[in-house]
């Protein structure tokens, strides 16, 4: 994804020293909870709690104010919509804001993001186990770690790559609670047409591979999550 300062969504101020006018009031303009140091921001909004479709929208800080990096791109949020107090195995999509977990992951090789990368292999888990002192956690185990926990390398194409979603974990909880949520990612349509998830945040292979390429650690990105009438509540 191209943004007004390049590619990279450094902050620098597109408007300095060229008379251009300061960017009108956006979707990120409205935040008022994002750390100090966070200069990326990925809004995901609905209609209301009920609906499974979204709209994914970029912005980066750019001389004190929040640019539009991409066009809004189509998404898809839970079968069951958002919610304020999502719980395991309900498939609703946590609302707030939240990182994004310092290793990416996928079924495919490395497509070229700033953060780590693991290409996953068999026996790669993401524990859902509510029971278990490594729920909502990664794990390489021969056995299944129990409860909802998936099979990371079977899931193609929704994990050909993806980025965790802080819910539920650190930094947003000092450790995962119980039954809380978990294996809450930014991933692939798990069909062409797209389709509702079980949580998760999902985009086309496309707008995805260009969302996790653009997402650079070094600017501490945040990700919204919500239906829009509440957006300003963060």
């Amino acid at each position: 994804m191209r943004t007004s300062s390049g590619t990279d969504g450094r902050d620098t101020d597109p408007a300095a020293g060229r008379g251009r006018p300061v960017p009108p009031p956006n979707r990120a303009s409205r935040l008022t909870t994002l750390p100090a140091a966070t200069r990326q921001v990925v809004i995901v909004t609905g209609s209301g709690y009920t609906t499974t479709h979204a709209t994914l929208e970029t912005f980066h800080r750019a001389g004190g104010h929040w640019v539009p990096v991409s066009a809004p791109l189509p998404a898809r949020v839970g079968a069951k919509g958002f919610s304020d107090h999502h719980t395991e195995g309900v498939a609703t999509t946590p609302t707030g804001v939240y990182s994004f977990g310092p290793t990416m992951y996928g079924v495919a090789a490395d497509p070229g993001v700033r953060f780590p990368y693991h290409r996953v292999v068999t026996n790669d888990w993401w524990n859902e186990n509510p029971d278990s002192p490594a729920y909502n956690t990664f794990q390489h185990s021969s056995t299944n770690p129990g409860g909802y926990s998936e099979a990371l390398w079977r899931e193609v194409p929704a994990y050909t790559h993806f980025a965790v979603i802080t819910y539920n974990m650190p930094p947003n909880v000092p450790k995962p609670v119980p039954d809380a949520g978990s294996g809450i990612f930014l991933h692939e349509f798990s069909t062409p047409a797209g389709g509702p998830t079980a949580g998760c945040v999902s985009l086309s292979h496309t707008d995805l591979v260009s969302v996790l390429r653009w997402l650079d650690p070094k600017h501490s990105p945040r990700i919204v999550i919500c239906p829009a009438a509440n957006l300003g509540r963060y």
